[in-house]
């Protein structure tokens, strides 16, 4: 049930009101209802009994309690008895009248008293019980709480009914209502949306892992020993330049001169300490001078927008000074990669010394016949390193259930190629076979039939390797340098498309980089099923950047015809070789073909893995990733059981083994195949 909207009071029921009493009852309603409203509330209900067979009323057997009788003593006096029948009908109609009902309700009729819905739910089941079922049908229908009231239904209980008008005009608020609330919703979403997209963005033009951990307000997780000393004495530092900063602006020159002075004692105190254990025993009474100086700086100097702005300025100009450094770095590093240490260098020329001392007679190696028999598993490695072919070859043998089946066919440079011969003349690998030869000495590899060799003769490509826009400083030109390495200009890196060329007889060939180590036998690889294509390696697309299009240039209409920008990369560096499908596939015309539409290098940058990737495009048979696991000459975070589990794990990258900047964790899976107390390596001072 609900309260009438707009009525000026408790209604009264038509049957019982009189036409004179009306206007007299308002009367004494309006003079009485503000000071006893509170005991009205409280007392002028007296509760209906319902029995099972009818909704009679008897007020004699509700237990009034002690506030009701005091309530209706005081009011008794003051109102006649049809006043109190009146107010009883409605209370009866109602339910109790509170403050807490009006508080909530607030007299609209759009709203139903708290507790009322249960009362009139549990009076119409009562109700139900003794009437027949189309009659309890009848009185099943939806309650309706706002409208015109029609005549008395069950004796004295009375029920709204909406008109249809005030019903659909209902259903349309509350429709806007709905719709007002998800537009405000959407609205949130979409403005928290472009919120955190904008943070993201932001976040990205500041590296946060160079700013060092130095704040004593940042939780460290990682390390047991806080070092809260240093840490705080680095944030003085930072405070005390930004209020030197703010001192010279804002004229005090002697603060200024006296945060310059405690700034310069932190510094010498602090020193290269990277932990408390490191600092002098002055360095916490700088620290106490320092926070003395701070404080008076603080009250003289500070203002919140002043010191953020100065702040920003320094993690700027930090910034800045890291973006630079790391562009050094990486030149660097590409300058170290490309290098050659002197311990290889002596290594190498002692050898090749030692090589033409020999007598022709003692240069050649056993088991010859070995070479050009197709049933024997044969390897294919290009090496100008000495020291990094002797790895592959060592490891490879090892770990050979049957050595004397494998043969190494390797192939050298002319300054290489003596001392090639004499380390394996001197350290044999058992009872494999092993050739070397000289690439210099392949007379069918010349710049009529190659097209990278007439490249390089060209005036353009030595112009932009010898002469044109090199950098001038460290800093400039290091995204360009890792395409001048060396390397690109040595046929030894293109020698991998001439397969069949130099190696007619044979049926299928194993090639390896020599920045790789062998860790198991590898004779399964030649039992594997190809299904008519021409390469198998292990596929490198796990990461986006090792697609296609991070290799070539899909601007270009050749290349965005032809290819799939999101096709699978694939590793360069253990690849089984199918030679009778090569010569069927005529897989080196295909790159003649894309290495002369790339000689303005339009298509792809100079290296040898994006036009393999071209070349073999639809012709590369996927290998299971435990033959090759590649990254240890760049990633960090490769997981340790899976480079214990890989056949082959490889160094790719610029951090090969054998430089000093390559990474600790891995370099033992290399070193271990190296003989260190062999004399050669020992008078080069090569160690472990």
């Amino acid at each position: 049930m609900a309260l009438k909207r707009g009525s000026s009071g408790l209604g009264t029921q038509r049957n019982r009101s009189a036409g004179s009493s009306f206007p007299i009852l308002i009367l004494i309603f309006c003079s009485f209802l503000a000071p006893l409203i509170f005991f009205v509330g409280r007392g002028l209900y007296t509760s209906t009994s319902v029995d099972h067979n009818d909704f009679s009323t008897t007020s004699s057997k509700q237990d009034i309690d002690w506030r009701e009788r005091l309530a209706l003593q005081q009011i008794k006096p003051l109102l006649t008895k049809e006043v109190i029948d009146i107010i009883k009908a409605s209370t009866d109609d109602l339910g109790p009248l509170s403050l807490d009902s009006l508080r909530k309700n607030n007299l609209s009729a759009s709203w139903k008293f708290v507790g009322q819905e249960i009362v009139a739910k549990k009076s119409a089941a009562d109700a139900k019980v003794n009437k027949p079922s189309h009659v309890a049908a009848a009185d099943s229908k939806p309650e309706i709480t706002r409208g015109k009231r029609n005549g008395p239904v069950d004796g004295d209980h009375s029920q709204f009914v909406d008109s249809t008008a005030k019903s659909a005009r209902r259903q349309l608020r509350e429709r806007r209502r709905e719709k007002r609330a998800a537009d405000l919703v959407k609205r949130d979403d979409d403005v928290t949306v472009k919120l955190e997209n904008a943070a993201i963005e932001r976040s990205k033009s500041v590296d946060s892992s160079v700013l060092g951990k130095y704040s004593v307000w940042r939780k460290e997780t990682d390390n047991d020993n806080t070092d809260s000393t240093v840490r705080l004495m680095r944030d003085q530092m930072i405070m005390a330049r930004v209020y030197i900063s703010i001192a010279t602006m804002k004229k005090k020159l002697d603060l200024a001169r006296d945060l310059q002075a405690r700034l310069k004692e932190s510094q010498r105190a602090l020193g290269d300490a990277g932990s408390d254990a490191d600092l002098t025993r002055s360095a916490h009474e700088k620290m106490k001078a320092m926070g003395q100086v701070l404080s008076k700086a603080r009250e003289q100097l500070y203002d919140c927008k002043l010191v953020t702005t100065k702040l920003r300025a320094m993690l700027q100009s930090a910034d800045e000074q890291v973006r630079g450094l790391k562009r050094q770095s990486t030149f660097l590093s590409q300058l170290a990669a490309k290098t050659i240490p002197n311990g290889i260098h002596c290594l190498s020329m002692r050898l090749t010394i030692d090589y033409y001392l020999l007598p022709p007679e003692k240069r050649k190696f056993p088991r010859s016949e070995n070479l050009e028999n197709p049933a024997l598993f044969h390897y294919a490695l290009f090496s100008d390193n000495v020291l990094a072919a002797s790895v592959v070859v060592n490891s490879t043998i090892v770990n050979a259930k049957e050595p004397e089946k494998h043969v190494f066919h390797l192939v050298s440079d002319k300054l290489n190629f003596g001392a090639m011969n004499m380390w394996f003349l001197l350290n044999p690998p058992g009872k494999a076979t092993i050739h070397v030869e000289n690439v210099d000495e392949f007379k069918w590899l010349n710049s009529s039939y190659c097209p990278v060799l007439r490249q390089l003769e060209s005036a353009a490509m030595k112009e932009y390797y010898f002469k044109a826009a090199h950098p001038n400083t460290l800093s400039a030109g290091s995204s360009n340098l890792k395409y001048r390495n060396p390397k690109y200009l040595s046929m030894l890196n293109h020698l991998r498309f001439y397969l069949p060329q130099v190696y007619p007889k044979l049926n299928k060939i194993l090639f390896l980089d020599d920045d790789i180590v062998v860790q198991k036998d590898l004779t399964g690889l030649w039992s594997v099923d190809l299904h008519g294509k021409v390469n198998g390696a292990v596929e490198t697309c796990g990461q986006s950047f090792h697609r296609f299009d991070k290799y070539l240039n899909f601007s270009n209409p050749h290349i965005a015809r032809n290819f799939d920008p999101n096709a699978c990369g694939w590793a360069y560096g253990m690849n089984m070789f199918d030679l009778k499908e090569w010569k069927k596939q005529d897989i080196t015309g295909i790159y003649h073909k894309w290495q002369n539409m790339n000689e303005d290098r339009v298509l792809w940058k100079l290296g040898t893995l994006p036009p393999g990737l071209i070349t073999f495009y639809g012709l590369t048979h996927p290998l299971d990733k435990s033959w090759h696991v590649l990254g240890l000459g760049y990633n960090p975070s490769i997981d340790r059981s899976d480079i214990e589990n890989a056949a082959v794990v490889h160094y790719n990258g610029n951090m090969k083994p054998w430089l000093e900047l390559a990474m600790t964790k891995y370099r033992p899976y290399w070193t271990k195949y190296i003989k260190f107390d062999h004399p050669y390596m020992r008078s080069c001072k090569l160690s472990e």
